[in-house]
């Protein structure tokens, strides 16, 4: 994989507007770097779409990208407002392999202290996944799933080489079913969480090698 050049930003995408309201205003100590974070919208034609008119946009086209939001967790004894950080994303289309997941792991423990962070396979749907669903979700060795992340990476990499990344706040998972997101305790926990990540998706970004000179 081609490293970025030392001046490449970082995209940060999301789906869902209080996703974006939670990264907007979120905790942005660290961030050394130019970056910019897009609201695709719902489900994966969106997320395709957006990633790849940002990407061929001016000053984004060796970005680093980094998809972000709630997701539902597929295991049991995962709770709301545990966070999800992907070695690889993969849908029906494919299987994309994130960068840097135990660094992200790393620095999301020091920026929600406490809070638990599970590593593996995250899948994507066209669909919100419930009940049965997901039993037949987790036999595929997946720990999560969400409606983006898997789009928005298989079109980061298909518009060229670049890292990328997944890291997901669980919002709901098999004990712990939401109806709508936001109107109960696990809903607002997660939003908490992902107001908080920020500064762990810097550290990421930051790392990643430079080119040789």
């Amino acid at each position: 994989m081609r490293t970025p050049p030392a001046s490449a930003p970082l995209l940060i995408v999301c789906a869902l507007g209080i996703e974006h309201l939670a990264l907007r205003t979120g905790d942005r100590g660290g961030a050394g770097g130019r970056f910019g974070v897009l609201r695709t919208g719902m489900g994966p034609r969106a997320a395709e779409r957006s990633v790849a008119g940002r990407l061929a946009g001016s000053g984004m086209t060796d970005a680093a990208v980094l998809a972000t939001g709630f997701c539902a967790g597929l295991a049991p004894g995962m709770h709301p407002g545990d966070l999800v950080v992907a070695e690889e994303t993969r849908d029906a289309r494919g299987t994309v392999p994130c960068v840097g997941t135990d660094l992200l792991v790393k620095e999301l423990r020091r920026a929600v202290p406490g809070r638990t962070v599970h590593t593996g396979p995250l899948t994507g749907s066209d669909h919100v996944v419930r009940g049965p669903e997901r039993s037949a979700l987790l036999a595929t060795g997946a720990i999560a799933v969400d409606m983006e992340s898997a789009a928005t990476l298989r079109t980061a990499v298909g518009t060229g080489d670049r890292p990328v990344a997944a890291v997901r706040v669980v919002v709901d998972a098999p004990e712990h079913e939401l109806v709508r997101i936001g109107t109960v305790r696990g809903g607002i926990s997660a939003f908490r969480v992902l107001r908080s990540v920020l500064p762990a998706f810097f550290e990421w970004h930051r790392s990643l090698p430079l080119p040789r000179r």
